[in-house]
Order: structure tokens, then sequence, then C-alpha cells
């Protein structure tokens, strides 16, 4: 069975298996030279013009790999000598203009972009052209095609250019790190850094000098993911790995609910503050509205807070789809909480490092959160828990009228209403990833069935409320 979507997952956890396998070994600085041949050859070689460019990306993979350009604050990066491959040509005219004597395209274009050959075909002035779109809206034969790379597609706040070289260029200050340009580009040039050395690191650290416990706290969309084998074998493989304890996100998700339906409730109206590139997106985009974030902090930051609080001398990982985690967890806020970050095609590199035969593990559990809390890692699971808060606190008075933002552009329409004061919501639940975090560019696979695979891990908790998965943990 296939562990990934597409190939170029495959060729980054490759490169992530082996940085990793070095690691462990104690070897990484003699095997930063041997990866590259080791992963291209024979026909995989025939992706470039060559095997030696082919090589030579691999090795800036590696450095991703390794923690990437420590300079640039951003988690998300791109590969310059990979990034050559995709047509740039913005607003086109194809094949399909029949030379029509209408000239809608002519008369929409303020500009005077577009003018016509000798066969009345249209031709557009590149230096004129804005690239508004609106010859393409009205063309009866739909014959004038916006080519965009497939990152800038991908990219909804239009934080991706394209600099002199024609290589995408990402605007630090408008990114929010949602990852979907790395999972979007077909050539693997963009990418998110890696601390798998570092979690290694942290392994090793406390299996050999036992001087701090190693905890992971895994994300509820996990049962969505490892398709190939069992959720209860994957826990006992991270177990396996030198972790003491795998606790899951979703126990910080009922919490999260019950402090934010509490919130809500007094404030009248509130945003969520679960999905950082979320609160990235208003902070950059809609400053206005960032006094109505919920002050509670991710499930994430929640339970990393709660395990520190009873063990301070641990170190927290947390495992899950997000590449916004990687940046959330720099937050002042939340360093002192969370050590570091995998994704789930990280984990799979971990454990494929250490040649685990997953079939043969032992079935591990996870009981910790209710069925509200698992549903946080799907598009309108939060609204849900938040409206189960307030009715186990006996506030059959207060209307919850929430709104679930599947992805950013949902997440942008209902925030330009609330701006403007006429949404008829009073809970914006924002994801900035189709469909939750079961859209995650770290997520070995994305689809509709993840949501149905999630909603099965809920249920197993079902008969636990959310009061009862909280209470052996607040005072």
């Amino acid at each position: 069975m296939r562990k990934f979507d597409t190939k170029v997952q495959h060729l980054k956890y490759k490169v992530l298996r082996e940085v990793a396998r070095s690691a462990f070994q104690d070897d990484l600085h003699h095997a930063v030279y041997e990866i590259p041949k080791k992963i291209v050859q024979g026909p995989e070689a025939t992706m470039r013009c060559c095997i030696y460019k082919e090589r030579a990306i691999v090795g800036e993979r590696i450095n991703l790999a390794l923690g990437g350009n420590h300079e640039n604050p951003n988690v998300i990066e791109v590969l310059d000598i990979a990034c050559d491959e995709c047509p740039v040509g913005g607003y086109e005219i194809t094949d399909a203009c029949r030379g029509c004597i209408a000239h809608r395209c002519e008369d929409v274009c303020k500009r005077g972009a577009i003018t016509f050959d000798m066969h009345q075909k249209a031709v557009i002035d590149k230096e004129k052209c804005v690239e508004c779109g609106k010859c393409a809206q009205v063309c009866p034969f739909t014959a004038i095609r916006n080519q965009k790379r497939p990152c800038q597609n991908a990219c909804k706040i239009k934080a991706i250019s394209m600099d002199d070289d024609k290589k995408a260029l990402i605007d630090n200050d408008k990114c929010i790190t949602c990852g979907a340009c790395v999972y979007q580009c077909p050539f693997g040039a963009i990418m998110d850094k890696s601390f798998i050395v570092n979690v290694i690191q942290m392994i090793k650290e406390s299996n050999n000098n036992k001087n701090y416990k190693l905890y992971a706290v895994v994300a509820p969309s996990i049962a969505s993911q490892f398709s190939y084998a069992k959720l209860g074998q994957i826990i006992s493989a991270i177990k396996k790995l030198g972790f003491h304890t795998v606790i899951e996100a979703a126990l910080g998700a009922d919490m999260v609910a019950d402090s934010e339906a509490e919130e809500l409730m007094e404030k009248g109206f509130l945003t969520s503050s679960c999905c950082p590139a979320f609160v990235a997106y208003i902070n950059k985009q809609f400053p206005t509205m960032e006094r109505h974030i919920s002050h509670n902090p991710s499930p994430m930051t929640a339970m990393a807070k709660y395990i520190k609080k009873t063990d301070p001398n641990c170190k927290v990982v947390f495992i899950g789809p997000c590449t916004a985690k990687k940046m959330e967890m720099q937050r002042p806020e939340v360093a002192p909480y969370v050590d570091s970050v995998l994704t789930f095609e990280e984990l799979q590199a971990l454990i494929d490092s250490q040649d685990m035969n997953l079939e043969e593990l032992p079935l591990d559990t996870l009981d910790n959160a209710s069925y509200y809390g698992r549903i946080f890692a799907r598009s309108g699971g939060l609204s849900e828990a938040v409206k189960e808060a307030i009715k186990e606190k006996g506030r059959e008075d207060f209307n919850l009228n929430a709104i679930a933002c599947d992805g950013i552009e949902a997440c942008r329409t209902a925030l330009l209403k609330a701006s403007k004061n006429v949404l008829p919501n009073n809970f914006i639940e924002g994801m900035a990833c189709v469909g939750g975090c079961i859209g995650g560019a770290g997520c070995l696979t994305h689809g509709e069935k993840n949501k149905n695979e999630v909603d099965n891990y809920g249920r197993e908790a079902w008969e636990k409320t959310i009061q009862d998965a909280i209470a052996p943990y607040i005072n």
C-alpha cells in the first residue's frame, strides 16, 4: 500500500529517512556526502537534465532536513536549484480563440492591453496587462487562461512571486506558513525546514542519560494517516523510537473547547485560536480583528503546558500534519512548553530509519480525549466541540451561531464580513487548510476518506464527555 500521495513526498521522505538513519548512527557528517548518490541512481536520475543536477538538488534537500537557512526566519524555504521547470505566463490567449467579432475581451480591458492580429485572434500586450482577469471572465469560448505556477495558485494570500531569474520568491511578511505551496509544488522546490535531527538528539539524550523524559503529543489527525498499519501500532512505534509517553493533543483540544466556550459566552463574539496559520493570517491581513482572537492557546500548547507543569524537566515534541506549528513553537508564549515539532512525513521517516516492521508491533492505546477533542482534526469539529462544551455547562440560553471556514479563502470571506460588522455569526472557526488539519501539508495522504477516519476515531470515545476527559487534569 502506498504511504504517500505523490512521488515528490516520497523523495522528500527518502532524504529525511537517510538523514535520520545517519543521525541515529552518529555518522551524519560523512553521510551527507553519500546520501545524494544513494538516493539518485538509476531511473530517478531522469527527473532532471542529468544525474549531477539531481544530486545537487538532493544536497539542498539535505540542508533543509538539517534545519535549513538559519538566517531565514521562515520555516518554508525555496530550493532555487529545483525551481526551474514551471512556465510563467500570466493571462494567455489559447488556440480556443475563434477570432469572433464581439471582442468582449477588448471592451472590458481598461488598459488597452488586448489587440487583434491579421486573423482577428486576440493578442495580450504583457507590458500593459495588469492581470485583472476580466478578459477571461467575459470570453465566450473560455479561450483566455491564467497560466500561473502551481505554488502561486496554491498560495491564497499572494505571498509568492517570481524573482528576476523566474524563481519562486516567498514574502515572509505575508506568508502564514500553511504549507499549501509545499504540497502543491510538483517539483518539490518548496519545502519546510525539518527539526528531525534535533528530535533524534533529544531521543538519544533521554535514553542514554535519563536526565529527562521525552513526551510525544500527537495530533488527532494521526487517525487518518499511516493507512497501512493500525493506530495502536504507530503508537507502539513512537515509544520504540525512544519516547517515554504518547499523549493525545485531542485532550488539549477538550481543554481548549471548554475554555473557549467560557470566553465566547463572556465576550459574545470570537475567532478561534487553534490554527496558527489562521491566527497569523488575522495578524497580517486583518489587524483590526486581532482583539477578537481567542486568548486560549492551541491544543498543542495547552497539552504541552500541562505536561511541563507536572514534569518540569521533561521535553515535549508535537507530531502532526502542520508546517505552521513549526512557527508557532517559536513564539515566546509557546517556546517554554514545546521543544520541537515533527510532521507525519517526518515521523514516517523516523520509523523507517530504524527498520521497524509495524505489523509485528503490539497494539498500544490512546485513551485521553473525548469524541469532540478528536474531531478538531477536521473542519467543523472545533465548532461542534464548543457547542458541546456550552451544552455541558448548562447554558442553553446562549445561542452559538458558528461558521466553520474550510480553507483560507473561506476565512477571508468571513473575516471581511466580520470586519464590516455584517457577519451574522458569533464564532469563526478558522482552518487555513482545506478540510482542516487532515489537509495539512505534513500529511502523508489527503482526501475525503481522512475525514471519515477521524470521525471513526472520535466515535471510539463517544461515551466520554468533554468534562469527563478534562476532569482528571484540572485543579
